[in-house]
């Protein structure tokens, strides 16, 4: 069963007993197919005040099989057992109350939803009430002088009718839940039980059209190009109107506006032939006689305007031209390495970059030299013949962005794939010694961390090793290495 099904029958049969129709509020908990143990304490008050006192008991037997430890229904199955006349069943089930009272004064059953508070000294006093039942005066006097010593409201009146009770051999009536007192729903869930608007109504936040009062709904429509015109029955007037002729404003409150513009009609027109009409975010007077109403002889006459101010056209269903790129020459002047990859470098401000139209028209200038720089990254630059080393190094880490003393700028001889220190060679003394037609290429590499450590090995390169990748060291036979 739905727990909100049992929360609503639960609910309705709550009602019923308050106003006291108890057929009604048993047939809705006869509803619920899945009980706890506090709807059935429901249905067991519910066959008590109907008289029912067997459908009771039963009632009250599956309120303690589902909870084993609640003492308020033990002290009802003990009270509605006197009234069955089964004693011993009724002073059990008194003894029981009293364990799970659990030595407290008084418990409160308002969180579980029973507004009443049972007290350890009614427990008692329905255990008198059953030795005076068995004829048993002596004990069920000094269980009622025990019970005069706990605490509780309406103790005293009560105990002290009693004793007078058993003085005269008179049986004591047992103690009940009041009448109408059962365990309730909790209002939280009760209050979720009530359908809820969680869209709430439509209604609109703007439009487009002054004073728009429009409440209803239309339809999808395919998008043109152009106003929306809605279509409106013969003899329904517009209140969008066409100028007929430019009208230059003459006075205050006045509007100008110009011929063939699409205006609307705030207001009709006054005494002086004047009608108040919104233009261009503007409202003025404008004299009536100029304007016209818009209908399908305008239609042609202001199809330019309707396509310049509605919706857009669609885009073209040609693609666009392909891009050009660089040309052949713009290649030639900055070729790479079939063999190698590299990355693009990042764009920085003063990066060197030579445009490709100036590089297609602009001849070679004399006396420089096209340098190719091997790096993570390749970059080209341009730099004079007579450039020495160390202003080579000092431009090439410049635009790197590496200090000069961890970079390392080395050159290919002619015949060999072995690199070679620039600053090694002293054959060599500037940039002109490397260039060949007007280009070079230099490999920069990270400065070995380890050169200023003190020499513990040294060895000499017995073959030529070609790098693999870029954490491999290159050398060439001969070549000492520390």
């Amino acid at each position: 069963m739905l727990y909100i099904e049992l929360i609503r029958l639960w609910d309705e049969a709550v009602q019923a007993i308050d106003s006291r129709d108890w057929q009604g509020a048993l047939t809705k908990l006869n509803q619920i197919t899945d009980h706890n143990c506090r709807t059935m304490f429901v249905v067991a008050s519910t066959h008590i005040a109907l008289g029912q006192v067997d459908l009771a008991i039963k009632a009250l037997d599956h309120v303690i099989a589902k909870d084993s430890c609640l003492a308020v229904g033990f002290f009802q199955r003990a009270a509605a057992h006197m009234m069955a006349n089964r004693l011993e069943e009724a002073l059990a089930d008194c003894i029981w109350a009293q364990k799970y009272m659990r030595e407290n004064p008084v418990i409160d059953y308002k969180q579980l939803g029973l507004r009443y508070k049972m007290y350890s000294w009614q427990v008692l006093y329905n255990a008198a009430a059953v030795h005076s039942r068995l004829q048993q005066w002596d004990k069920a006097r000094e269980i009622l002088m025990a019970a005069s010593q706990e605490r509780g409201a309406g103790r005293s009146n009560l105990i002290d009718t009693a004793l007078e009770a058993i003085s005269r051999r008179e049986v004591l009536e047992p103690l009940l839940v009041p009448e109408g007192e059962v365990f309730r729903p909790r209002k939280q869930e009760v209050d979720q039980l009530k359908p809820r608007d969680f869209l709430g109504e439509a209604k609109v936040i703007t439009s487009l059209i002054p004073n728009d009062d429009f409440r209803g709904f239309d339809p999808l429509r395919p998008q043109k190009p152009g106003y929306y015109e809605p279509k409106v029955e013969d003899g329904q007037d517009s209140r969008y109107m066409i100028m007929k002729s430019a009208y230059v404003a003459k006075g205050a409150g006045e509007l100008s506006v110009p011929a063939g513009a699409e205006v609307f009609l705030y207001s009709d027109e006054d005494q002086d032939g004047l009608a108040v009409l919104i233009y261009d975010g503007k409202r003025g007077l404008v004299p009536s006689f100029l304007l016209e109403p818009m209908g399908k002889k305008n239609k042609g006459k202001n199809k330019r305007i309707e396509l310049a101010n509605g919706i857009p056209h669609p885009p073209a269903l040609t693609p666009p031209n392909r891009p050009q790129g660089p040309s052949q020459r713009s290649l030639e002047l900055h070729p790479l390495n079939a063999g190698t990859t590299h990355t693009t470098p990042p764009t920085t401000g003063n990066s060197t970059h030579i445009p490709t139209q100036k590089a297609q028209t602009s001849p070679q200038e004399p006396g420089s030299a096209i340098v190719k720089v091997h790096y993570t990254y390749t970059m080209a630059l341009r730099v004079p013949l007579e450039t020495s080393f160390q202003d080579l190094q000092d431009k090439i880490t410049q635009k790197l962005g590496q200090p000069p003393m961890n970079v390392r700028l080395r050159h290919r001889r002619n015949g060999t794939r072995a690199l070679t220190p620039l600053n090694g060679d002293d054959r060599l003394d500037s940039l002109e010694g490397v260039a060949e037609y007007g280009r070079a290429q230099i490999w920069c590499q990270n400065e070995d961390p380890l050169v200023n450590r003190t020499i513990l090995y040294q060895m000499v390169a017995l073959y030529d090793y070609n790098a693999q990748g870029p954490e491999d060291l290159e050398f060439s036979e001969g070549i000492e290495r520390f």
